[in-house]
């Protein structure tokens, strides 16, 4: 047998057959990731004296680069040190830094490291041994000791976000500690206002007790660093631009990042006439809206509840519960939704509802819903019409998440090569695709959607947008959000500016549904079952 050696392979290649690899599934990770502990634990990483940290932008590069394969091998405890040092050294070491220089993007991706060590922290829930608090209290003095330095020194200060998220660990995990909240409290009111011209041509749809935007933002890009980190700063002006469009609803996760805590914090500097419209969607795993409300800083107005396993009906009592705690409550929470059930049990569950409190209760779901993935029209529509649930939708700008211009016309890509710098979302959206059709399929409605959207003057992805919300069960589309990083809000309001004719929409349907909606729910399954498996 002639084997291929990975001494004959080129870096590249080698690193994208490698990331295809770990892809193929929870074995293939599992080995990955022992390897990469078992190799760190021989040989730790080690603590650059601070006056070499930040001498030159390599050296601080590489610190972090340890740093952040030791948490994401989830040795989230052993990087603490690692962060708390980075950190410490920045008053020891007098560094200075001005709005978009080097340093600040380098402190900018620091915090966001931070953010994802202490996150990691939360989802592996370790022991809270005194310890960990040492470790946690370390890094939150580092932590407000720079922002001293940064005070004295007139400097932004670049590490708010993981001061917020630093002190949510802390009260989750020694709820007795007691925690100087000055700290992040002190930001002013946000002067803000709705601008009336460009919120009147957006559609607007009835939850319940909420009436919404037909646009949601997303947060999901918050739950990882690979779309790009930014300073809260950054980030609340970024929020603050999508209130202004009269974009006021915004879905996350406590699983997204620390996206609850800064949409809380951005919510509560709000004037009150504003804070009051804006909407607030996350999920919920957990039976404890309490600390969902704390992270959020005020009223969830959409919790959007998400259960594994079905065989387990205690999910139907919870929901009961929950619907109940929207009329005893209100001012936790508003309303209730799911997130990725499928058909039968979205049916199960209003069903049991209805028989127990004489309403259906729930008023949406949360699921995939795009040209490449329209599975929701199978069975969950009609469901949908009979009970008066509304579809949140997610992948719905699919194409704007892809580099259509790169690809139509191009031959298929190496998802996993570094040369493509896709994102993770990208990677999973191929994948979808690739199981919807074959690349030729995907040029071919490439074109038809260019076609239709050169015929209106809007974007591609307008008018992939545009047929899901014109599907009769979708209430609205979630739309991906990387704030502080990139923008498309102005571009995606234009999917108001046009409608889609019989005739575009059949020339749409003609390649999008048939034979490979079909295909596609046949090796997928219905809503939800992708996170099933």
């Amino acid at each position: 047998m002639s084997g291929l050696k990975t001494s004959q392979v080129p870096t590249p290649l080698l690193r994208s057959a490698l990331r295809a690899l770990v892809s193929q599934g929870a074995n293939a990770q599992k080995t990955f990731v022992e390897h990469v502990r078992s190799r760190l634990r021989e040989s730790a990483p080690e603590f650059t004296p601070a006056v070499d940290l930040f001498r030159d932008q390599k050296t601080s590069t590489a610190f972090l680069a340890s740093t952040r394969c030791l948490f994401s091998s989830k040795m989230v405890q052993d990087s603490l040190p690692y962060l708390t040092h980075f950190v410490k050294s920045i008053p020891e070491a007098s560094v200075s830094w001005s709005t978009n220089d080097p340093t600040e993007l380098t402190l900018d991706k620091a915090c966001g490291d931070i953010v994802q060590a202490v996150q990691a922290l939360k989802e592996l829930r370790p022991r809270p041994t005194c310890e960990l608090e040492t470790l946690l209290l370390q890094l939150r003095g580092a932590l407000t000791g720079c922002q001293a330095y940064c005070c004295s020194n007139a400097l932004t200060y670049p590490f708010t976000r993981a001061l917020l998220q630093v002190n949510d660990v802390l009260l989750l995990f020694f709820p007795s500690t007691k925690l100087d909240q000055t700290s992040v409290t002190s930001d002013p009111r946000i002067d803000i206002s709705v601008d009336s011209a460009v919120s009147r041509r957006l559609e607007h749809v009835q939850l319940g007790p909420l009436r919404i935007p037909r646009l949601f933002n997303g947060l999901w890009q918050m739950s990882s660093p690979a779309w790009g980190s930014a300073s809260s700063h950054k980030q609340v002006a970024a929020l603050g631009d999508l209130v202004r469009f009269g974009l006021l609803a915004t879905d996350m996760a406590d699983h997204y990042g620390d996206a609850e805590l800064i949409y809380g914090s951005f919510r509560n500097r709000l004037p009150e006439d504003i804070g009051k419209t804006v909407i607030a969607a996350t999920k919920w795993c957990v039976f404890a809206p309490l600390e969902r409300s704390r992270r959020l800083g005020g009223c969830v107005e959409l919790l959007q509840f998400h259960w594994f396993d079905y065989n387990d009906k205690e999910y139907l009592v919870i929901l009961e519960e929950l619907v109940a705690l929207t009329k005893s409550h209100p001012h936790l929470v508003s309303a209730i939704g799911l997130c990725n059930f499928d058909t039968e049990h979205t049916q199960e569950a209003c069903d049991y509802l209805i028989a127990k409190t004489g309403n259906v209760g729930i008023v949406s779901n949360q699921v995939q819903y795009s040209l490449i993935d329209s599975r929701p029209k199978i069975k969950m529509a009609a469901v949908c019409a009979k009970y008066g649930v509304k579809l949140l939708t997610y992948g719905s700008f699919v194409m704007r998440r892809l580099p259509i211009r790169k690809w139509l016309g191009a031959k298929s890509p190496d998802i996993y090569s570094e040369s493509q710098a896709l994102t993770p979302s990208q990677r999973k959206y191929f994948d979808m695709i690739m199981t919807w059709g074959s690349w030729a399929d995907l040029q071919r409605l490439l074109q038809t959607l260019k076609d239709i959207a050169d015929v209106h003057g809007v974007e591609l992805s307008n008018v992939a947008a545009r047929w899901v919300l014109d599907s009769p069960e979708v209430g609205a589309v979630i739309v991906g959000t990387r704030l502080g990083v990139s923008s498309n809000a102005e571009s995606n309001l234009k999917v108001f500016s046009f409608e889609l004719t019989p005739e575009d929409t059949q020339r749409i349907d003609a390649i999008a549904l048939g034979a490979h909606l079909q295909g596609l729910y046949e090796k997928i399954g219905d809503c939800g079952h992708e996170y099933r498996h």
